[in-house]
């Protein structure tokens, strides 16, 4: 039986050829433009990026499993690993096009910045804070990091409410940027430190969140939330130091402190019990119950929600009805109603932040936080 030759069609070959060429020559342009960002992309990002790096380069892991406590090698380690047998075209592909998003979402950001919105106040780069028809508007500006709450941003909301408690706006507004309302803590202000550095790290995070806490509680003009998306840890508890909270309708609720080895802070370990009851507080402080709008507004957290599609426009004209209301009279009603409190709210918001001090420090905190990015590396 005569024997046939097997075809393969050069234009096939030739294809493939341009195809690895052209993967390898976008891979290291993606390098050099990784150089270029200005911002910090964040943990989770970097974790993909150094991930797909190594897969791209030297294929799948084939380092020794780190120690459990040695929290940065064993992230990387989990992160790599976890793209078990991509190939390295395909990992090339995947960094290049990750690092295109970033590229692109950092040049749509500067454009933006380029140019500002009427009355936008000068000197933040976490926020975009505006004075408007007598509303003061501090929105958290951090979306491609889902409003993650990093240290320069608490000074920056800080800054924002002490300007606002001087000039001459009626009311604030506290609102979100983009997708989420705000993902909460950013957990860098926990992994990006060394060592010896642990309790200097915790003492002066105790620090800033006791003034940040304190701003909400000493601000004596009417403070209004105005939560855009899901909402979580620090943003959800100083929610009970707002005179008004209003939701969209897809708002979700979530201050998982215990899943993190942490304790609540931002007063709601005492109001949350005043404002929904010992028990239903008691399943989101204790337990990470996460909480729709809808049940968050039946258990007296949230003032009332609203359908996504209608939400800015019906808030916002509701808020420009209320900045026109005289300036004086609702400064000395909110001071009426929240004075009797003031003193007791302190000390809460003092102990909290000690016992803070002390979880930030334990085993049992950075275990959980190992294990949390564990889990995110995984998805």
């Amino acid at each position: 039986r005569p024997t046939q030759a097997v075809c393969v069609p050069a234009i096939h070959l030739h294809m493939t050829a341009a195809t690895m060429q052209v993967s390898e020559k976008d891979f290291q342009k993606a390098q050099e433009q990784l150089k270029l960002l200005k911002k910090d992309p964040g943990n989770e990002t970097k974790l993909k990026l150094y991930a797909l790096f190594k897969q791209a380069t030297e294929g799948p892991c084939n380092a020794p499993k780190p120690g459990m406590l040695d929290f940065v090698k064993k992230a990387k380690w989990d992160a790599w690993n976890s793209l078990g047998s991509l190939s390295k075209d395909d990992a090339r592909q995947k960094y290049a096009e990750l690092v295109s998003s970033l590229v692109s979402a950092e040049s749509a950001s500067q454009k933006k910045e380029a140019s500002p919105e009427e009355g936008r106040h000068d000197g933040y780069e976490t926020l975009i804070v505006t004075t408007k028809n007598n509303i003061t508007k501090i929105m958290f500006n951090r979306p491609d990091r889902k409003n993650a709450i990093n240290h320069q941003m608490y000074r920056e909301i800080i800054k924002a409410l002490q300007e606002a408690l001087k000039n001459d706006s009626t009311i604030a507004v506290i609102t979100g940027n983009g997708d989420y309302y705000s993902s909460g803590n950013d957990l860098n202000n926990f992994t990006n430190v060394k060592p010896g550095e642990m309790e200097k790290m915790a003492k002066d995070g105790a620090v800033l969140l006791k003034e940040f806490v304190g701003q909400f509680i000493d601000f004596p003009k009417p403070l209004i939330a105005v939560v855009n998306g899901p909402a979580i840890g620090i943003c959800v508890t100083v929610l009970g130091l707002c005179d008004l909270v209003y939701a969209s309708d897809r708002a979700t609720f979530h201050s998982p402190f215990s899943q993190l080895g942490q304790s609540p802070e931002g007063c709601s370990s005492y109001l949350f019990p005043k404002i929904m009851g010992l028990a239903k507080a008691s399943e989101m402080l204790l337990f990470n119950k996460k909480l729709t709008a809808a049940e968050a507004c039946a258990q007296g957290l949230v003032t009332e929600v609203f359908p996504d599609s209608s939400f800015q426009k019906e808030v916002w004209a509701r808020l420009e009805a209320y900045a026109s209301l005289p300036k004086n009279s609702l400064a000395v009603s909110k001071q009426l109603l929240r004075s009797m409190e003031k003193e007791k709210l302190h000390a809460v918001n003092s102990r909290e932040c000690e016992v803070l001090t002390e979880r930030w420090l334990s085993d049992e905190c950075a275990n959980a936080i190992v294990s949390f990015f564990q889990k995110k590396s995984k998805l």
